[in-house]
Order: structure tokens, then C-alpha cells, then sequence
């Protein structure tokens, strides 16, 4: 970011604000139980205008059969009248639905709305009712049956079309109420009484059917709503993914930069202190006059050798953890290897008066390994086991057969030993162990680190194990590749 000279992405930046008031409006709609939610109001009286719409046609068609059947007991031009005022009604709140619909959602008047709402199904429940207006004195008990049948149906109609909204259920089934009474009072009789007993029973159930479906508008709202909440929650872990992801991409990059540049910018004043100091240390060109100055130059030869294998090893355990490091492999012999190790590091053994043995199996083959990559893990592991073993002590060196047709290298030493909660620290990059640093020990923690990911770059396994018990040996490192 600071190579591009600027802060964030402006594109992202708005991206993230986006997902931000998508949750908080979404978690908004989730908190609410339907009333007192404006957001959530909004959307049952969207359902309502939708299925007022949806319903005209069938509305429509149900006018004209009951003026059908109406022709058979009044006149045809009574039932134009009522088939048109009633088509009047019907197109009455299909604009309303229409027009709220195309309304923006923050200029919606919740209360305003269902107030509109509850006054048209009013209306049109009164315009529904006037079928008794026809047929009131008509005494032929056919056309009361038709009528009641009527009723109920515009009943059950209006209890399914407005169910989102309870007041417009209500205030559509009031007209209807009032007209089955009046249509059923002036007769007596146990039919008729029968027949009202029905009606009215028919009434209360479509009251409750009303509520029934608004409470699976209610449910399949708020499922609509999490479903909507999960997929803005999934869009803003995959933004802060990928925003996670270019700035570790912009990381590794400079990363890789720095160490490109500072492996040039230390290595060229290193190589002209090792060889100035040598050259100190050596008195070619005649004895020092101070003989302290000749130990000096080797305090400074000893300390940038020291330096330069910090930066290998910090540079060849970056390559390894980027997956950048290129294993050059071809047939190498194992043993060999080990033996040309184990005959480099014999005399700093011998120094510290500790034994090295070596038990290697007859017969093993050459493996496909990168022959640097194998001597960097000898190496590492032995020098580390010669720096922990206690003089007197001895290391035992084994290369063999697994249990799979491979071949293994194990070092096991007779150190202190390593606490089982300190070998993750150990094996971490920079990690030193509690003995390191109680006995100031020389080294970076990025000897076992390298020597993991480079057996696993092979496709082997490395595995420490270690007691801390004296009597017991310290640790036993064993490194496996597949045949």
C-alpha cells in the first residue's frame, strides 16, 4: 500500500460499507415479531398489494358467475348495476396495490398504507354484500341458499387474499357479517337456525385461517430474512477473505523484496569483513604490533560468519515456508551423505569429549532427494544434538529401512532432555527452548524449523521425540523418505 502510494481501496472501502447496512437493515428485519418494524411492515403490506394483484383476474371471474347465477331470480339490469360496482371496487384496489408497489420504500407511510388498505377491503367487502340488496325478497329458498353460499365464498376469498394485513381481513369480513344477519333474521325455524349457526361458525373459521396465514406470512418472512442475512454474511467473510488475502499477498511481496534486497545489501559488506578481517587474522602482511589486534580480527571473522549463516538460514527458511525453494533432486546415497556429515562435525565432537556412533543397515539403495537439501539436514540435526549433549555424553547416528519400504535418518543424543509443551516452540521459527536460554546457547531457532520443512519439501515426515529425564536420552529425531 505504501508502494502504491495510497490508503485502502476506494472500491473496497464502499464494497464493505455496502455489507455492513445490508447486515445491520437485515438484522433489523430479524428482531422484529411483525409489529413495530417498519422495515418488516413494509414487506408484509408488499405481500398484500402482490396478492391483491395476483388475485384480480380470479375475483373477476367470480363476479361474473354469481351475476350469472343471480339472472336466474332478478333482473339482468339490477345485476349490471351491482357486477359493476363491484368491478369498480375490484379496480379500486388494484391501483392502490399498484401504486404502492411503484412508492419507494423510504417514502412508505406504514400506517397511511394500512389504513388505505383497511378502507378499500371495507369497501369492497359493502360492494360484496349488496348481493342480498337483490336477492332480499326473493322467498324462494333456493336463492337464500345461493345467497348464503355467496357470502361465505366472498368470505373465505377475502380472509385468503388479505390475510397479510389484519385489518383489512377484519374490516372485509364486518360488511359480510352484517349482511349474512340481516339476510337471516327474518326467517324462523330450526333450518334457519341451523343455517345461521353455520354461517356463523364459517365466519370464525376463516378469522382464524386469517390469522393462521398470517403467521406463515410472518415465518416465511423472517426465514426469507436469514436466508437473506447468511448470504450478506457469507459476501462479507469472502470480502474480508480477499481483502485479507491481498494484503498478505502485498506482505509476502515486500517480504520477498526486502530479504532479495537486503541479502545483496548485507552480503557484500560481510564478504569484505571476512576477508579483511582473514587477512587481519592471518598477518600476511606482517605481525601486528599489538597482539591483541590479532584476536580481535578474529572476534570479527568469527562474528560475520556468524552473521552470514543468520541470513542463510533466515533466507533458506523463507524460500521453504513460500514453497519457493526448488529441490534440484537426483540419485543420492543416504548413508553417504551422513558419513560425510557425521566426519565434518567429528572433531567439534571430539572437543566436547562426546561419542558418535553409527549403526547404518547394509545394502540401502539410493534415494531421489536433493543431495544439498539432505546435508543441510544432517547437518542441522547434529550439529544441534552435539550442542546439547553434555561432555562425555554420545550420539547415536541410524539409517535404515521403514516400515513402508522407505528409508529413515535418526539422531539420538543424551542431552537434559526438552519439556513435551516446549517441542511446538521448538519447531516454530525462532523458537528456543527453556535450556537454550538458561544456558545461553548460541543459535537462531531456525534449525529444526528448516530441517521440517525441507524433509517435508521431500515428502517425509519429521518427528521429535524427547524425555526429560537425565538417565533417559535426550531426544531421538527420525526423518523418513519414501522410497
Amino acid at each position: 500500500m505504501i508502494e502504491r502510494g495510497r490508503g485502502p481501496d476506494p472500491r473496497t472501502a464502499t464494497q464493505r460499507r455496502r455489507l455492513a447496512f445490508k447486515v445491520r437493515e437485515t438484522r433489523e428485519k430479524l428482531t422484529s415479531s411483525g409489529t413495530g418494524s417498519r422495515i418488516f411492515d413494509v414487506e408484509l403490506l408488499r405481500l398484500y398489494s402482490q396478492g391483491l394483484i395476483g388475485s384480480g383476474a380470479a375475483l373477476v371471474m367470480l363476479a361474473l358467475a354469481i351475476a350469472a347465477g343471480s339472472c336466474l331470480w332478478v333482473e339482468p339490469q339490477f345485476v349490471l348495476v351491482w357486477v359493476t360496482l363491484v368491478g369498480i371496487g375490484l379496480a379500486l384496489n388494484h391501483r392502490f396495490a399498484i401504486n404502492f408497489l411503484r412508492t419507494p420504500e423510504p417514502a412508505v407511510n406504514v400506517r397511511i398504507w394500512r389504513r388505505k388498505f383497511a378502507l378499500t377491503a371495507a369497501i369492497q367487502g359493502s360492494l360484496w354484500a349488496m348481493i342480498i340488496v337483490l336477492l332480499l325478497e326473493d322467498a324462494n329458498p333456493s336463492a337464500r341458499t345461493f345467497v348464503l353460499f355467496v357470502l361465505l365464498l366472498i368470505a373465505a376469498m377475502t380472509a385468503m387474499t388479505c390475510a397479510a394485513v389484519p385489518a383489512a381481513v377484519y374490516a372485509g369480513l364486518t360488511p359480510i357479517l352484517i349482511a349474512v344477519v340481516t339476510f337471516m333474521t327474518p326467517w324462523d325455524g330450526f333450518q334457519n337456525l341451523s343455517l345461521s349457526i353455520m354461517a356463523g361458525g364459517a365466519l370464525a373459521y376463516f378469522v382464524i385461517l386469517a390469522r393462521r396465514l398470517y403467521s406463515t406470512s410472518l415465518d416465511t418472512l423472517s426465514l426469507s430474512m436469514e436466508k437473506e442475512e447468511l448470504i450478506v454474511e457469507i459476501e462479507q467473510s469472502r470480502a474480508n477473505s480477499d481483502e485479507a488475502r491481498r494484503r498478505a499477498e502485498e506482505a509476502n511481496l515486500a517480504k520477498s523484496r526486502f530479504l532479495a534486497t537486503m541479502s545483496h545489501e548485507l552480503r557484500t559488506p560481510l564478504n569484505a569483513i571476512l576477508g579483511f578481517s582473514e587477512v587481519l587474522k592471518g598477518e600476511l602482511f606482517g605481525a601486528h604490533a599489538v597482539p591483541a589486534y590479532k584476536e580481535y580480527s578474529s572476534d570479527i571473522h568469527s562474528s560475520g560468519q556468524h552473521l552470514l549463516m543468520l541470513i542463510n538460514e533466515i533466507l533458506d527458511l523463507s524460500r521453504v515456508e513460500a514453497g519457493h525453494y526448488d529441490l534440484k533432486e537426483e540419485s543420492v546415497s543416504l548413508p553417504h551423505v551422513v558419513e560425510d556429515c557425521r566426519y565434518l562435525l567429528s572433531m567439534r565432537a571430539k572437543n566436547r569429549e562426546i561419542t558418535m556412533t553409527e549403526v547404518i543397515e547394509a545394502d540401502l539403495p539410493r534415494i531421489w532427494a536433493d543431495e544439498r537439501a539432505l546435508r543441510q539436514i544432517t547437518l542441522n540435526l547434529l550439529t544441534n544434538a552435539i550442542k546439547f549433549t553434555p561432555p562425555g555424553g554420545s550420539i547415536t547416528i541410524k539409517v535404515g529401512w521403514t516400515a513402508t519400504g522407505g528409508q529413515y535418518l535418526s539422531i539420538r543424543d543424551t542431552g537434559p532432555g526438552i519439556p513435551a509443551d516446549e517441542i511446538p516452540t521448538i519447531l516454530s521459527s525462532f523458537g528456543r527452548g527453556s535450556l537454550a536460554q538458561k544456558n545461553a546457547e548460541e543459535g537462531t531457532g531456525l534449525g529444526l524449523p528448516i530441517v521440517k520443512g525441507l524433509v517435508e519439501l521431500h515428502g517425509g515426515t519429521f518427528t521429535l521425540r524427547s524425555q526429560v529425564p537425565a538417565s533417559a536420552p535426550r531426544s531421538s529425531s527420525c526423518c523418513r523418505r519414501s522410497g
